[in-house]
């Protein structure tokens, strides 16, 4: 009787006020809202607990583009100055496009793979509206490229970049959907080849010949992770590799451009100005770099320096061991999206990582070597470093998407009932 009337007791001291309280202990040892801490658990249910990968991805992407934001400012403050126009209209614009990157790629990032599947018939669509609208009265011309959707005096839009995750997302879905039937080279080339085919054809209608080359690498990496075997695959990469030559044979800048690559340059034309004023940059900055914004080349020198050769400016201001960091930089984030279809079990996450992977970490790879004089200059940009709103946002929503599948299973599905 009396160690049941003791046990009220001991309830009603000051231990009893602990469920009101607003902070709750986490198993680190600390406290934290119960509000967030609900949203959060909330959030794992639905998307799943983060894996290293996770982490891993968004440092390395936080560090590229805040490194991207810093060199734009400085490249592009030159060019402006030199222009009489306001040093830092081009860095407040990209700082602009990559805060609203940065939360696209949040929200990506918990949308599960039911979710994302939902997305890839309409993306593709859509995409392929846009680059057809480029013809039309709405499309710019830029460099001799008219790949550009006109959206007012200072805003444009690239619906190429679109493209390549419209892709990445649906080759996703139908190669998961096929599943082994993929072995077979009926199924590996259909619909997924005549759709590249397609979307491919309309980036060259606007003499793009640099992003038609990453889409068709992403179209191959899709099929690769699909499953495709190596007598599908290498017929499809020769192809596409002579068709690319055919383009560059018959166009009479590109093959200026490719002969001055292989040492033929005649000064009066100045196709090699950009190439050899991009090599006097890196060599300028020795192994540590003249110094944060005091790169000479972005004076005017360089045409582009604030897009296709910012790596030069990077290169020149940083030194070769900033050059190196860089790299090192590009080869942890490839290393986490491997980690990530490694960890997959799904075509579908396979698919559309490898896809963004060779999309990203292909395209920097071309960049950095054409920067080094190792590729002719095919005009692409270096991404999350490069100048471009466009660009910018569409490869942070690309990495949100490959966030979405670095997360394990969702604690829902693990409980057991």
């Amino acid at each position: 009787m009396t160690a049941k009337a003791a046990a009220p007791q001991a309830t009603a001291g000051p231990a009893a006020k602990a469920p009101a309280a607003t902070k709750t202990a986490t198993p680190g040892g600390g406290t934290e809202p119960g509000r967030l801490q609900r949203l959060r658990h909330r959030i794992n249910e639905l998307a799943g607990r983060p894996s290293a990968a996770y982490y891993w991805i968004i440092g390395t992407t936080v560090a590229l583009t805040c490194i991207g934001l810093m060199t734009v400012l400085s490249a592009s403050a030159a060019e402006s100055i030199s222009e009489g126009k306001d040093p830092y209209s081009l860095f407040i614009k990209e700082s602009i496009f990559a805060a609203a990157g940065m939360v696209l790629m949040m929200a990506l990032s918990i949308v599960p793979p039911s979710g994302l599947k939902k997305l890839a018939w309409p993306a593709l669509g859509l995409s392929a509206l846009l680059l057809i609208a480029v013809f039309t009265p709405l499309g710019k011309e830029v460099n001799g490229n008219r790949n550009w959707i006109n959206l007012g005096e200072s805003l444009s839009f690239q619906p190429s970049e679109a493209a390549k995750l419209a892709l990445a997302l649906w080759m996703g879905l139908i190669l998961a959907r096929k599943g082994e039937l993929v072995r077979d080279w009926k199924h590996a080339l259909l619909p997924i080849v005549p759709v590249g085919v397609v979307m491919v054809g309309l980036i060259l209608a606007g003499k793009d010949l640099g992003t038609s080359v990453i889409v068709m690498a992403v179209v191959g990496a899709g099929m690769y992770f699909g499953g495709a075997t190596l007598k599908v695959l290498l017929p499809a990469l020769a192809a596409g590799l002579l068709g690319a030559v055919l383009l560059a044979a018959f166009s009479g800048n590109r093959t200026s451009r490719l002969s001055g690559w292989l040492g033929n340059c005649d000064p009066t034309l100045g196709l090699c100005d950009q190439a050899q004023n991009g090599l006097y940059a890196l060599a300028s900055g020795r192994w540590f770099g003249v110094g944060l914004g005091q790169s000479r080349q972005k004076w005017s020198w360089i045409p582009e320096a604030h897009n296709d050769f910012i790596f030069a400016i990077l290169g020149e201001e940083l030194g070769l061991i900033g050059t190196l960091a860089i790299i090192a930089l590009y080869a942890v984030l490839a290393f986490a999206i491997f980690r990530v279809i490694m960890k997959r079990n799904d075509t579908f996450a396979r698919v559309v990582c490898g896809a963004i992977l060779a999309w990203i970490i292909g395209q920097a790879f071309v960049n950095i070597a054409m920067v080094a004089g190792l590729l002719p200059i095919i005009g692409v940009p270096l991404p999350l470093i490069s100048y471009g709103g466009s660009a910018l946002v569409l490869v942070l929503a690309a990495l949100g998407v490959v966030l979405s599948f670095a997360r394990n299973e969702p604690e829902s599905a693990t409980i057991e009932p």
